[in-house]
């Protein structure tokens, strides 16, 4: 079903991609002919309906006999969602009416969808429903380790728009209003388009997760070391390398991934040596001082930023990239110079993907061993008993949690 060209016309037809074929929100284009606070507004809303998918369901089944199609599901879903935001009900059912009306295979239903959403309460608060559950590959053993109630708690900030937060370079002062995290992440306060921020143009900061960030300190390169930066794309932490002053090699396998490296380098005036290749088969003349290993994983630590993530993954990708980050993990530490370190993370919330692949490289590798993190900015609470950092996007809660992630320093005796 083609929409109309508006923001919310391009935001039912995100959802229909993802929700139809499973296509990821952020890999599919926006209907062409919008401006480019349109475009961001119909990806914002896309977003929003996806966090809250199964609350406005709830709503909306009382008010429906049978589930009409996908498309107009999406289209009355996303009437919700705004009508809770405190969009008027005039402009929402109008459109929303429209939308439907102005296509062959829908227009019938033009009549269901204003009675359906003419029939809404008033006042609309999704924050007062359940939130919506973890699919069941990922929750079940969320709640193995961690317990009902810190799912629960992650599950809750899953609903919530998550915060910018950006990493500044060392010395930068001209910076966009912000909040300063206790690891040294600047969270904004005010939103707007990222590349008209004070200190975007001039290269003085990058958009990083704060989670993200700290995969860095935790490695706690010295200026001049030789560093790997495995899996290095989009280059967050190949800045932040650099910018430390050490001497950078950033590989990934997938040059147009590797193209937005070098263009964040060239924006901060950092600089690093790219090479697109294949991690595990990579050779190398020299062993490296320190080597970050940013593995590929579910990405279920970043379903507050890609809520497309629990309606399009099902946990079948594990099978492949289990042994893909344990032949990664064994490959880096071949590449590791001796008394050099290495900082295995995951932007994951499995202990599959984290806990269990250090647990296993340990009794791979004799002599290896963990070292606990000695990072500013962390709550002794997030060092595992085994010495490695659990970051939960329940985390800072109060002010917008961080993304999940997974973190371990490992070093040879």
């Amino acid at each position: 079903m083609a929409m109309i060209i508006s923001a919310r016309g391009a935001a039912v037809a995100l959802l229909n991609a993802t929700l139809g074929t499973g296509a990821m929100l952020g890999e599919t284009p926006v209907p062409d002919g919008l401006s480019g606070p349109d475009r961001a507004r119909a990806e914002r809303l896309a977003a929003d309906v996806l966090r809250q998918l199964d609350r406005a369901d709830r709503i909306l089944k009382p008010l429906l006999r049978k589930a009409p199609p996908l498309a107009v599901l999406n289209v009355l879903r996303l009437a919700v969602v705004e009508r809770a935001q405190g969009a008027a009900a005039y402009g929402v059912v109008n459109e929303a009416v429209g939308l439907v009306r102005a296509h062959n295979r829908t227009q019938h239903m033009a009549g269901l969808v204003n009675a359906v959403l003419r029939a809404l309460p008033e006042t609309i608060d999704l924050d007062a429903m359940p939130p919506p559950l973890l699919p069941r590959w990922l929750r079940q053993p969320l709640v193995h380790a961690w317990g009902r109630d810190a799912v629960a708690a992650v599950e809750a900030i899953h609903t919530r728009t998550p915060p910018i937060d950006i990493t500044p370079k060392p010395g930068a002062t001209d910076l966009p209003e912000g909040v300063r995290l206790p690891n040294g992440s600047l969270r904004l306060v005010a939103g707007g388009q990222i590349t008209a921020l004070p200190g975007f143009a001039a290269g003085d900061w990058w958009v990083q997760d704060a989670a993200a960030s700290m995969a860095v300190p935790l490695l706690a390169p010295d200026p001049g070391m030789r560093v790997l930066d495995l899996c290095a794309a989009p280059g967050g932490k190949t800045m932040q390398l650099a910018a430390l002053g050490a001497h950078v090699t950033a590989l990934d396998i997938s040059g147009p991934r590797m193209t937005r490296v070098r263009e964040n380098l060239a924006r901060t005036g950092l600089s690093a040596d790219l090479i697109v290749a294949d991690a595990v088969h990579w050779e190398s003349d020299a062993g490296f001082d320190a080597i970050l290993l940013d593995a590929p994983c579910s990405a279920s630590g970043t379903i507050r930023r890609h809520p497309d993530l629990p309606h399009i993954k099902d946990g079948t990708e594990l099978a492949a990239l289990l042994p893909l980050q344990a032949a990664l993990l064994d490959r880096a530490l071949g590449l590791l110079a001796p008394g050099g370190r290495l900082v295995y993370c995951t932007c994951s919330l499995l202990a599959a993907e984290g806990e269990d692949q250090i647990s296993a490289a340990l009794d791979r590798h004799p002599g290896l061993r963990v070292e606990a993190p000695q990072i500013s900015g962390i709550d002794p609470a997030w060092v595992t008993p085994g010495g490695s950092l659990r970051l939960r996007p329940d985390y800072w809660a109060d002010i917008g949690g961080m993304d999940g992630f997974f973190m371990a320093r490992l070093t040879r005796d």
